[in-house]
């Protein structure tokens, strides 16, 4: 079994329940695990996951709001899973860097797992 990791890709959007995140938006720092099953040895492109296709669905998902990123997580995976049924296990980080939330100094973040 292969995993494949994307960490640390940044996005700026418009994802929150309170009305000033979906106008203003805000920086988001996202990491992507995709455990895989190689029935052979690993030598081109098509024997594992595309980190490409992995990268341009994140970034397709970000571009649409979502109030929870609970919900955004769950649809990355989604998404993530039809491009290979070779995927046995996805996990997705999502931090918020600056929450809109009164004195509050650091990051909130969800992480959504899933076995298939």
């Amino acid at each position: 079994m292969f995993t494949i990791q994307l960490n640390k890709m940044f996005f700026y959007a418009y994802h929150g329940v309170h009305k000033e995140e979906t106008i203003v938006g805000t920086n988001f720092e996202v990491s992507v695990s995709i455990s895989f099953d190689a029935n052979k040895r690993v030598e081109k492109l098509s024997d594992t996951i595309n980190y490409v296709s992995v990268y341009e669905i994140v970034k397709l998902k970000f571009a649409t709001p979502e109030k929870l990123l609970e919900t955004l997580a769950q649809n990355i995976a989604a998404a993530i899973y039809l491009i290979d049924n070779r995927i046995n296990n996805i996990k997705i980080s999502i931090a918020k860097l600056n929450a809109p939330i009164v004195n509050f100094v650091g990051e909130i973040g969800v992480t959504f797992e899933e076995n298939y």
